[in-house]
């Protein structure tokens, strides 16, 4: 005998393992439990989907079983394979929930020992500047580029620390310049004392000479 059952079932176009559970009712009724199971979706909400069941002779059955169960089995194949696209993304995005949190972990990490290990330095700096090894103290200075949010602190204490053994670079010592107009005055009188007679006017010359 020529049947299309399993052409009508194909013809569903449904994701999953379709489940037929037929028993013998009261009445020459028959009772069918269709339930479709798709074990590829990781969603246990699957599981509350329950079995369609039919009842009717088998003439009914015959007649409207495709007609009866083609919306429901496509609607819950349909909502599994939803099911399943959303746990991936869910778990898609655990993943990169989990990698942006190790990335801002590992950062965390680095900005810490980072800034202890400039608070170490800047410590060594004050201990050097207190025994007044302005230079030792400058040496150890970090370098801006390894520390680009202290960078301005940086700079500045590196300028005062400078400050304070700069001179002493070039082996140079302040020395007080003379006031050179107090000389010229000293010596015009030292050769003014020397000529015999300086007139006090110019009259009081050229009467002597005349």
């Amino acid at each position: 005998m020529e049947t299309n059952f399993f052409s009508s079932v194909a013809a569903l176009n449904i994701t999953g393992d379709l489940q037929l559970t037929i028993r013998r009712g009261a009445e020459k009724n028959w009772i069918v439990s269709v339930m479709l199971n798709n074990e590829q979706c990781r969603d246990d909400a699957r599981k509350l989907i329950p079995p369609l069941n039919l009842r009717g002779s088998a003439e009914e059955l015959d007649s409207g079983f495709f007609e009866q169960i083609t919306a429901p089995i496509q609607t819950a194949s349909g909502l599994m394979v939803d099911m399943e696209g959303f746990m991936k993304q869910l778990e898609e995005a655990k993943k990169q929930s989990a990698m942006e949190k190790e990335k801002a972990d590992k950062e965390r990490k680095e900005k810490e020992a980072r800034e202890k290990k400039y608070k170490e330095a800047m410590q060594k700096v004050d201990e050097l500047e207190k025994e007044g090894k302005h230079r030792d103290a400058w040496m150890k200075v970090p370098d801006p580029s390894e520390y680009p949010e202290q960078a301005e602190a940086i700079r500045k204490r590196k300028s005062s620390l400078s400050a304070k053994f700069a001179p002493d670079l070039f082996g140079n010592t302040a020395t007080p310049v003379a006031s050179e107009q107090p000389q010229k005055e000293s010596a015009f009188k030292e050769k003014a004392t020397d000529e015999d007679e300086i007139p006090e006017t110019i009259e009081d010359g050229i009467e002597e000479e005349s």
